[in-house]
């Protein structure tokens, strides 16, 4: 032991003289609790899991190609593959794609049965297309800068691309040879006289998405000089930074493009009013329709009739307000006169699909913890739910039925199908992971208590796995963001609730006021409350939980969120701080008041805070966590993604700051490479491990 004290001294005197500052231990590791039985559902099971989605149905209803997303955690690393099932012989095992090879996403479907993919193996991501699965593929797009996102016209004999360029310049040629100057340059200062500066996880780098139509021909091969139809456009389409191909359309004639996109100008981080715009024909003449005009919400989705004479989209009502409801309109396109339709219908609707007659509008909506398929008739309004409990991710019709998506609390996405009755129990397609056929999952229950104003409020409780009756099980409270979202019966590939019971937790959570799938009044209860009514349902709620179930150890419980469920740990740090043992906190906010003048999407702050930080501060300090930090005692995990600009890191500090000042037992993760959320494979499993080594230090194992 001298021995090593001597060598250490001596090695941090040479560091000293040779000016080289002597490195600090990084603090180890906490050990997270073994698996509560050998062949119980781990974490790492979750993060290797194939992910399955994107379902595709052949204009004839025969094939269905959909993709696959596997992980190499050993290589940090995940790739995409296409696979497709003939729908006439479902017994047939499912075969990837050789198209694949060398990276294939994006598959759609042509009117003419060709199948269309994006592809980087040109160097570039380009629109490619196969005559059938077993063709040789034809590269159609062969575009200086990758494409985001691409339709093809009804009449398949054009391709609409989104390609991100400098909107000052004369063409796509000069618009990538900007880019290329201005990387070329010596200087790195970047100069902004107008937002946003940067959005989600990147900077703004002056481009835009724009549009451009090039012509097919009999080859397959886009021919002529692409068509740049939103230039004189000043916003994007698709929207960044999750927009795609459901923003723009091709009119039924193939002669226009609809598309949804808010001027930028100088309010774009304050305002939500994206509007239907209808492009002058396909020449880029700068001039543009506005078909939305007289609604200053937002205005999205657009999908044209079988006919074509009606153009259906989802529109929100408030100004300022993300989480409004959608509610489906209907455009006649001759005359432009719009109707609602179920407008007694108090959920908001995802993704439109019409039917074959022309009748019938298909979509997705939450509904009390599932997200379900709906039809919805054009004509009376009637809406009619098509499936029941689970989480339904993307749809699509065949001659027969319905092709679907669908996960579960215990199952990850596979594919399903049922017939337009829907009264049958749904058939499954697809295996994705055969191998969880042989893992235990923990039983989870839907419950609910009178919440806030006594209004029934949600929630679900998992049993860990390994239940054994009589004994009382230490507890994961977990608290969704959003806030405006949901812990409801539906697969997660980051927060999922199933790998804490596999470790031997309880899962309680809680859909308190603010969440959505329960009406839109009781989502609207959260804006500018985020501190009262929803504490108030966690509340009552963990207090309901543990009178109903038994086994739930209320003295031997952690409470664990992510953005608004950050924001609430921290307030409950402050507000509720006798009632854990320990706490995480990942990306939640510190300072309301200065998230009014740090985060991007300004609209949210201003929404939820009732107004600007200066003229309304009092609306930013009823609810500061930062104001309560005297209260604090409870230990506390932090995590931080250095990219996350909507919660930025000078929060994920400041709790940590406040937490060691006070000398509160506390750990700080920050992931250089991460924004909001953790997604790559090693930062993932270095997540839980520490998360579940920080609950491993504070709950003890069941008794």
């Amino acid at each position: 032991m001298r021995h090593r004290s001597l060598l250490s001294a001596a090695c941090a005197a040479v560091a000293l003289m040779s000016g080289v500052p002597a490195l600090a231990q990084v603090p180890p590791a906490p050990v997270p609790a073994a698996p509560a039985t050998p062949d119980a559902f781990t974490y790492q099971d979750m993060i290797t899991a194939n992910r399955l989605g994107d379902p595709q149905v052949s204009p004839d209803g025969r094939y269905v190609v959909y993709s696959v997303t596997t992980t190499d955690v050993q290589a940090n690393s995940r790739a995409g593959s296409l696979w497709i099932l003939d729908l006439t012989t479902p017994d047939t095992a499912p075969r990837r794609l050789a198209i694949s090879d060398q990276g294939a996403n994006t598959a759609r479907w042509g009117g003419d049965g060709n199948l269309y993919f994006l592809s980087g193996k040109s160097g570039a991501s380009q629109v490619w297309r196969v005559a059938s699965p077993t063709s040789a593929a034809v590269q159609v797009t062969n575009l200086p800068t990758d494409v985001n996102a691409y339709r093809i016209s009804p009449t398949g004999d054009k391709v609409a691309v989104s390609l991100a360029v400098y909107p000052n310049a004369a063409d796509l040629n000069a618009s990538v040879q900007q880019g290329k100057a201005i990387a070329e340059q010596k200087t790195t200062g970047q100069v902004y006289d107008r937002m946003f500066v940067r959005h989600w996880d990147t900077w703004n780098d002056h481009t835009q998405n724009h549009l451009f139509v090039q012509s097919i021909g009999r080859d397959g091969k886009a021919t002529g000089t692409p068509s740049w139809i939103t230039k004189g456009f000043d916003g994007d389409t698709p929207s960044k930074p999750f927009g795609d191909e459901s923003e723009f359309v091709f009119t039924p004639a193939g002669d226009a493009v609809v598309f949804s996109a808010r001027l930028a100008g100088q309010t774009e981080p304050w305002s939500t009013n994206f509007d239907l715009w209808k492009t002058n024909g396909l020449s880029g003449d700068g001039t543009f329709t506005n078909l939305t005009d007289d609604n200053d919400a937002w205005d999205t989705g657009p999908v044209f009739s079988p006919d074509g004479r009606t153009l259906a989209y989802r529109a929100m009502a408030r100004p300022g307000f993300e989480a409004d409801r959608y509610q489906i309109v209907l455009m006649d396109v001759e005359t432009g006169q719009k109707r609602e339709i179920a407008s007694n219908w108090d959920r908001s609707a995802d993704t439109l699909q019409w039917s074959r007659d022309g009748q019938t509008l298909y979509t997705t909506a939450g509904d009390v913890g599932s997200t379900k398929l709906f039809s919805v008739d054009t004509r009376n309004g009637v809406v009619t739910p098509i499936t029941g409990a689970g989480h339904v991710s993307a749809f699509q019709q065949t001659p027969s039925g319905f092709v679907f998506a669908q996960d579960s609390l215990r199952e990850p996405g596979d594919l399903y199908f049922k017939t337009y009755l829907g009264r049958e129990m749904p058939r499954r397609l697809t295996q994705a992971n055969p191998a969880f056929a042989a893992k235990s999952f923990g039983e989870y229950e839907q419950f609910s208590f009178p919440g806030w104003n006594n209004e029934t409020v949600h929630g679900y409780v998992i049993k860990p796995v390994g239940y054994v009756e009589g004994q009382k099980y230490p507890v994961a409270f977990l608290i969704h963001g959003g806030p405006q979202g949901s812990f409801g019966d539906g697969w997660s590939y980051r927060w999922n609730p199933e790998t804490y019971a596999g470790a031997g937790y309880a899962v309680v959570m809680i859909d308190f006021h603010g969440s959505t799938g329960y009406g839109q009044a009781f989502t609207d209860a959260i804006s500018q409350h985020w501190g009262d009514r929803p504490l108030e349902d966690l509340q009552k709620g963990w207090a309901a939980a543990q009178q109903k179930y038994g086994f739930l150890d209320g003295d031997n419980a952690c409470a664990l969120g992510a953005s608004y469920g950050g924001y609430m740990i921290n307030w409950i740090a402050g507000n509720w701080s006798n009632e854990f043992k320990c706490l995480v906190n990942h990306d939640g906010v510190f300072d309301t008041f200065g998230m009014g003048y740090s985060s991007e999407e300004l609209w949210f702050t201003e929404w939820e805070y009732g107004g600007t930080p200066w003229s309304n501060p009092e609306g930013y300090q009823k609810f500061n966590p930062a104001n309560h930090v005297e209260n604090w005692k409870t230990p506390m995990l932090v995590v931080q993604g250095d990219r996350d600009f909507r919660i930025p890191t000078a929060q994920g500090l400041s709790t940590y700051t406040a937490l060691q000042r006070r000398g509160i037992d506390s750990r700080l993760i920050v992931f250089p490479n991460e924004n909001h959320w953790v997604l790559k494979p090693a930062n993932s499993l270095q997540w839980h491990n520490e998360v579940f080594g920080w609950l491993n230090k504070y709950l003890t194992p069941a008794q």
